[in-house]
């Protein structure tokens, strides 16, 4: 492992901030208050909040064709495949095939009951019940490089509520050779069934820790040699400029916030991305991409020299 404690800390830190706009932090909560929302609202955003507080979140179902199919591949235990009556072409032929492969019940529902089961709303015919997803232990992951005989590369996000947004992290992340993933169990989404179908069913392929306390966890990384840099708009270096060599860890901070003050302040080195256009914000999941792909570049990089 490239020796870098030297350094530890000597990095200039920004002003806190975020990949997002302000804008989009004063959308948010335009129409909301403690109670709910406002008598202003229009009428179709409060369908919309109304329709979204109804539903249940939950990490029992999984929708979508390639969600579903990935889902089957893995090592998830799949209860039941729900299909709506008369739906047998394209992909749901692969998946009734792999659920006959692997003795799952398939049964043919009316497509209303998908409907009312569906938390993402495009469901494309078909969900699969399974047991809550498994998450592990940071242990875990750090043992997962080792076996690998690779210096960890870890994501850690700091509040990240959007599914979506999740989903995506988990998939680059997953084409990039992220060893595991890092969430808080406090005001973060875990992996829900707008996460299953917005990583196209790469969270069957990554691991996923649930940690009580990021910034302690930061603590025993930092311990083990391993670096934390941390993506931010004001940050001290831009992201080609960055030795990501050795054991690294990436914080995205969420939708709104950015990096919460503590978390920043423990990052070794706040990493910039160079922006020349009028907006000056990237969504968290776009951010972290492209960071991940700088990290992955140096790796590959490194082999081939």
């Amino acid at each position: 492992m490239v020796n870098k404690t030297n350094n530890r800390n000597k990095e200039s830190k920004g002003r806190e901030g975020r990949y997002v706009s302000k804008d989009a932090r004063k959308n948010e909560n335009k129409y909301k208050n403690v109670k709910g929302i406002t008598e202003k609202a229009p009428a179709n955003y409060k369908k919309s909040f109304e329709n979204n507080e109804s539903k249940e979140i939950r990490e029992d179902i999984v929708e979508g064709r390639n969600a579903v199919i990935e889902t089957l591949k893995g090592q998830s235990t799949v209860e039941q495949i729900l299909v709506a009556k008369g739906d047998t072409s394209g992909s749901i032929s692969v998946i009734t095939a792999l659920a006959k492969e692997k003795g799952v019940v398939i049964k043919e529902v009316d497509r209303r009951k998908l409907d009312s089961m569906s938390v993402t709303g495009s469901h494309q015919g078909v969900i699969a019940q399974v047991t809550p997803f498994k998450y592990c232990e940071v242990e875990d992951i750090l043992e997962y490089a080792d076996k690998k005989g690779e210096e960890p590369f870890i994501v850690i996000l700091d509040e990240i509520e959007d599914p979506h947004n999740f989903g995506s992290i988990v998939r680059t992340a997953e084409a990039c050779g992220v060893h595991g993933i890092i969430i808080p169990k406090r005001r973060n989404v875990g992996v829900t069934p707008a996460v299953y179908k917005s990583s196209a069913g790469a969270v069957e392929h990554m691991m996923i820790s649930k940690v009580t306390n990021i910034n302690s966890v930061i603590d025993k990384l930092k311990a083990k040699g391993i670096w934390i840099y941390g993506a931010h708009m004001e940050g001290s270096k831009y992201s080609y400029n960055v030795d990501f060599s050795g054991g690294t860890a990436l914080i995205i901070g969420s939708e709104g916030r950015g990096i919460s003050k503590l978390s920043k302040e423990k990052c070794d080195v706040l990493v910039k991305i160079p922006m020349v256009g009028k907006i000056s914000s990237l969504n968290a999941s776009v951010a972290g991409g492209i960071l991940m792909y700088e990290i992955l570049k140096q790796k590959i990089t490194k082999e081939v020299k």
